[in-house]
């Protein structure tokens, strides 16, 4: 059965950057969701989702239909409605994989599910170096021990997140400077994952292990079981026997 995958994206600063646009001509979305088709092939079917269209193009529908969403965003995190940070939310806790990317630290969702500022050390235009950490996890195959990203936004500690339940990937930069930048949680039945290689003004999606990782991710957050169900069922009254 294919994994039904949701790419969303701001699609902002495409619109208002030549320099990103330059880069990304039609969306970074568009990019990141050929690198997972490109990975998974006939085992995914993926369609994407931006800011500025109705509900951020993230209806119940179109979630009803998603196993794994990734999620990029960075100029208009408060643009994003709380009703449909809920709905995300909801369906995260309920089973859906949610894969975060980049400068997605700082969205709604992600901190809403973290519980913390998820706020971290940042400059602009150094070398990344990755460093894997968790050989033989899912996330890593195919993916080198160590790769370089030669132009980056500098992401450093500390990254005020709950210590992640697995680390997979460790950065380090020319300045010194370290970061985990690929970590993985559970929250209800959904699986999340946080990558954090991918500025807008640099051609970080187009990296073969970029995307390899990526491809990777999503078939590791896929729902494992297909009855995915909503906490909004879940009673808050005591069973008739605690009475």
């Amino acid at each position: 059965m294919s994994i039904r995958v949701t790419v969303w994206s701001e699609f902002r600063h495409e619109k208002e950057s030549e320099l990103v646009r330059s880069v990304y001509p039609d969306g970074m979305h568009t990019v990141i969701a050929a690198g997972i088709k490109e990975r998974l092939g006939d085992d995914c079917v993926v369609t994407t989702a931006t800011l500025d269209e109705p509900e951020h193009g993230l209806t119940e529908a179109v979630l009803a239909q998603t196993d794994v969403l990734t999620w990029w965003g960075h100029m208009a995190h408060g643009d994003v409605s709380d009703e449909i940070v809920e709905r995300v939310y909801q369906r995260v806790l309920g089973g859906m994989g949610l894969i975060v990317l980049h400068s997605g630290h700082f969205a709604k969702v992600f901190k809403k599910l973290m519980g913390t500022s998820c706020a971290l050390r940042w400059r602009d235009d150094d070398s990344e170096t990755v460093w894997t950490v968790r050989p033989g996890h899912p996330i890593t195959q195919d993916v080198p021990e160590v790769f370089q990203v030669p132009q980056q936004e500098m992401y450093g500690e500390f990254f005020d997140v709950p210590q992640p339940d697995e680390l997979i990937f460790i950065s380090s930069f020319a300045g010194g400077e370290v970061f985990r930048s690929g970590c993985c949680w559970s929250r209800g039945q959904g699986r999340i994952f946080y990558f954090s290689p991918g500025h807008e003004t640099y051609p970080v999606y187009y990296q073969p292990e970029i995307r390899t990782v990526i491809g990777n991710a999503v078939r590791w957050a896929a729902p494992v079981a297909t009855n995915v169900y909503s906490t909004q069922s879940c009673p808050n009254s005591p069973l008739g026997w605690f009475k």
